[in-house]
This record gives structure tokens, C-alpha cells and sequence, in this order.
């Protein structure tokens, strides 16, 4: 498995930000890592927007799962049930949501183990992982524009993550993520639990993980996130579009 990880992920992230960063003046560790983000992003652009549109077909179907709950809250094999079968009849996927974060987990332990990797040989570059078309450019600069040593943690950077983490999960929800009140004896869904968890569990992951580790890493997810925004924002701003046509 570890071998399959190295040669179908590892290796190819590690050539890929070389190869930029032979592209970059003095070859630019942060800004090899910016553009290997956006090149990562963009290869699973598609993915992502399959999770923005189940998302929002979630959020619409609300009142009928709502239904479902409040009709067979005594009766709770009957209610997944109905409720698997809503998901089926409107094409909705609830665990969609999981698949872009276990991705973004693989490739956020990559990053990590490359800067790791390149920063214990002083940012010099390991010939025998690079493949024969890439050349080596043999150190790389580790440091953001003076603003941050990529080799150190960076509190504004992992911050700035977080925040932008928040706000991404938060316009993904609207604000809409539906509190229960037990009263009712109707108990939140599946996916309004996630989305809910979500909404504060990866900012938390987010700022605990850049404050302890590289700033590289936080320089990573903050540069996702950012694009996660904008692609969220044209996906939610075109379908707002057809809803007002």
C-alpha cells in the first residue's frame, strides 16, 4: 500500500512543484507549492462541483426530510428507509460531502511529507524521485516574499486558513444548518449532523494543524480553500442565476 502511495501519489506531487518551481525565480518553494495547489484543484474540479450541487439539493429537500422525520419518528427502520429512498428518487448522494475531504486529507499528508522530505535535505532535491524529464533545479528558496520561513509554523497563515475554512463550509450552508430541539422528537438527518460538525471541525483541524506544523502546509490549504471559495461562488451564483430565470 505504501508502495502504491509513493509511485500514484507521492512521487508525482514531489515532481510536479519541482517542475514548477524550476519555473519560478530561485526557485520558489511557495510559489511551486501555489501552483501545484491550483494544478490539484483543477484536476478534481468536477468532483468538486458534484459535492457543491448534492449540498444544495440537500438543502432543498430539507422540508420533505423534515416530513419524513416528523411522520415515523416512532418508527426509525421506517424512516431510513423513506429517506434513502428521497435521496435515491432525487439523485442525491448524503455522503457525497466525504469524498473531496478524504482526498484533501491524502494530499494534505503528501504536502506534508514532500515539504518534510525537502526541508530535511536543507531544500535540496532527492535526484533519485525526480523523473528523467524534470530537471533538477537543486535548492529551493523556503521563504515566503520575507514574510514567512516555510520550514516554521505561521500563526497568521494557519488563521487565515481556518477563517477561510469556516467561511467556505458556512456559504456552502447558507447559515441554514437546521438546530433540532428535542421536544420535537424529530432528530437531525445524516447529513444536516455532517454538514453541522463540519462547519467547525475542519476550521478547529485547520488552525491546530498549521499552528504546530510548516507553514507550508497552511500556505497549502489556505490556496485550496481560497479556490474552493471562488468555485463555490460561481457554481452557487449561476444556479441562483437559472432559479430567478
Amino acid at each position: 500500500m505504501n508502495e502504491f502511495f509513493t509511485t500514484a501519489v507521492y512521487q508525482p506531487v514531489y515532481n510536479l512543484i519541482v517542475f514548477f518551481a524550476n519555473l519560478f525565480p530561485v526557485a520558489n518553494f511557495s510559489l511551486a507549492i501555489i501552483a501545484t495547489t491550483v494544478v490539484i484543484k483543477l484536476l478534481f474540479l468536477s468532483l468538486s462541483k458534484q459535492q457543491i450541487e448534492s449540498q444544495k439539493k440537500l438543502q432543498e429537500l430539507q422540508p420533505k426530510i423534515k416530513a419524513i422525520q416528523e411522520k415515523y419518528k416512532d418508527d426509525k427502520e421506517r424512516q431510513s428507509k423513506e429517506m434513502m429512498e428521497l435521496y435515491k428518487v432525487n439523485k442525491v448522494n448524503p455522503f457525497m460531502g466525504c469524498l473531496p475531504v478524504i482526498i484533501q486529507i491524502v494530499f494534505l499528508i503528501t504536502i506534508y511529507r514532500v515539504i518534510t522530505q525537502i526541508s530535511t535535505a536543507n531544500f535540496g532535491i532527492d535526484p533519485h524521485i525526480l523523473y528523467s524529464f524534470i530537471p533538477n533545479p537543486g535548492t529551493l528558496s523556503n521563504e515566503f516574499f520575507g514574510i514567512a520561513d516555510l520550514r516554521s509554523p505561521s500563526i497568521p497563515f494557519a488563521i487565515l486558513a481556518a477563517l477561510g475554512q469556516y467561511y467556505q463550509m458556512k456559504m456552502l450552508s447558507q447559515g441554514k444548518v437546521v438546530e433540532k430541539k428535542k421536544e420535537d422528537g424529530v432528530e437531525p438527518d445524516f447529513a444536516t449532523i455532517m454538514n453541522k460538525q463540519m462547519l467547525y471541525m475542519g476550521p478547529i483541524l485547520t488552525l491546530f494543524i498549521g499552528v504546530r506544523y510548516s507553514s507550508a502546509l497552511s500556505l497549502y490549504w489556505l490556496v485550496s480553500t481560497i479556490f474552493s471559495i471562488a468555485q463555490q461562488w460561481f457554481l452557487l451564483k449561476g444556479t441562483k442565476d437559472e432559479g430567478e430565470r
